[in-house]
């Protein structure tokens, strides 16, 4: 890992691109917007970043985090974004370029305007959400009675949506990116203090790595993979008129259909771009989860599926709280994540991988440097895949539309087990014989009546 750098410029002007090539060999760091330490690549003292190109071609797979997130201390905004299609892989870096600048800005504004009820809640005037937390409504927010996390995360919720919105949409008018066919997902986290908000938008996932009372290590699954194999994202596609069905060779992959051809066949049901499915189903509405975070709570991790398809939740979390030097710890399991590849399915081609840790506490005082961790694969053997992973209970009346919020805050929140959408699925399938953007036609229709949606 090379020397830490800075160098002033607007980011805006995606002056960093020039920059990537760099960022593949040091820790570089740019200077964003309100001061934020903008990383590619590398790490620092709360921050592990690693990405692996699979044996599909050019890596897809990007991430970012800005640290100093909207210019305030101990704010971090990290995010890893999956491309796919043809030109997946500019989808991918334009979302990660523009994403947190007009999620700052958005928050920004709102943050000077939040004495208003109608500023915040005009950005929810298109969106069927329940519009509260815990009971709490947005008057609640604004009259005194609502308390300071519930206006934190109203305030964050909000600029999610609209940031999102914006990126799909200034997507869709730059002509220098091929997005009718090509797409990408994200995975996004924001830490202000002890709060957490997440925000999801396809089938990448936030993982956290937390305490029980005798100190051993739980998962806990922060977002839900949106795929097609969801009933209610299935059930918005059919309104739309977009179908779901799987190919008779890979019966166990749902995916997205248009109306009247077989194409393209997504393995997901929000992205930002594939423009071509955005009047049947797919949308960029991105799913907002929040967690008060407790002393209990250590790290978490954002990855790519190409980590998810072949590591459980608990091998992951595992694998990086077994590192003995932080920096390295991104780049430990990603490297356990190809291994797992190679050994469990040899036949196929690797997936790209994105990875990026955000620790919530310093490190502690003491602690092996050794760059050599202490896991093998031989290791692994014993992480038990069984163990419960969790998952956050949506308060909102209709996930579909995805504001999906649970206030942790009295250290009692209660979890649920991820239903058989979620890692108890199938999730290699996804990309070991097709890509996750099928461009085949006539390949496959729905073989029975439970494969069609």
């Amino acid at each position: 890992m090379g020397a830490c750098c800075s160098k002033e410029g607007n980011y805006g002007d995606r002056q960093i691109t020039v920059y990537e090539h760099e960022c593949e060999q040091e820790d570089y760091v740019y200077k964003g917007d309100n001061g934020a330490s903008i990383r590619l690549q590398g790490s620092s003292a709360f921050i592990s970043m690693a990405t692996q190109q699979g044996r599909k071609g050019i890596n897809q797979d990007a991430m970012t985090v800005w640290e100093d997130f909207t210019g305030d201390k101990d704010a971090f905004f990290c995010g890893v974004f999956d491309g796919h299609g043809p030109c997946g892989h500019k989808v991918a870096r334009n979302a990660r370029d523009e994403l947190p600048i007009k999620l700052s800005a958005a928050h920004k504004l709102l943050q000077t305007k939040s004495r208003s009820t109608s500023d915040v809640d005009a950005l929810y005037a298109d969106d069927d959400d329940a519009h509260s937390i815990n009971g709490e409504t947005n008057d609640n927010l604004h009259d005194g009675k609502g308390s300071d996390a519930e206006l934190v995360l109203h305030l964050w919720k909000a600029a999610f949506l609209t940031s999102f919105r914006e990126v799909d949409k200034e997507l869709s008018q730059d002509s220098s990116i091929e997005s009718y066919c090509s797409g990408t997902t994200a995975v996004t986290a924001v830490k202000q203090g002890d709060h957490l908000i997440i925000g999801n938008l396809g089938d990448s996932r936030a993982v956290m790595c937390t305490r029980g009372e005798k100190g051993q290590i739980i998962p806990l699954q922060l977002t839900v993979d949106l795929k097609p194999s969801l009933p209610r994202e299935a059930e918005r596609v059919r309104r739309c008129n977009g179908r779901v069905f799987s190919l008779e060779e890979e019966s166990h992959v749902l995916r997205l259909w248009l109306p009247d051809e077989d194409s393209p066949g997504l393995a997901m049901t929000r992205a930002f771009g594939d423009f071509c499915l955005k009047d049947y189903g797919l949308i960029s509405t991105p799913q907002v989860f929040y967690r008060k975070l407790t002393e209990q709570d250590e790290f978490i991790v954002l990855a790519t599926d190409g980590v998810w398809d072949v590591l459980t939740n608990f091998e992951v979390v595992k694998i990086v709280s077994a590192a003995r030097k932080r920096s390295h710890a991104a780049k430990f399991l990603a490297t356990h994540a190809v291994r797992a590849w190679k050994s469990r399915f040899p036949s196929s081609r690797t997936d790209d991988i994105a990875v990026v840790c955000l620790f919530f506490k310093p490190p502690p005082p003491g602690k092996s440097m050794s760059d050599i961790s202490h896991i093998t694969p031989d290791s692994l053997s014993h992480l038990n895949s069984s163990v419960s992973q969790h998952t956050y209970r949506s308060i909102s009346s209709d996930a579909d539309e995805g504001f999906d919020f649970k206030d942790s805050s009295n250290n009692k929140g209660k979890f649920q087990e991820i239903p058989e959408e979620g890692e108890g699925e199938s999730l290699v399938g996804t990309s070991l014989n097709f890509p996750r953007y099928t461009n085949s036609r006539n390949r496959g229709r729905p073989t029975s009546k439970s494969a069609e949606v």
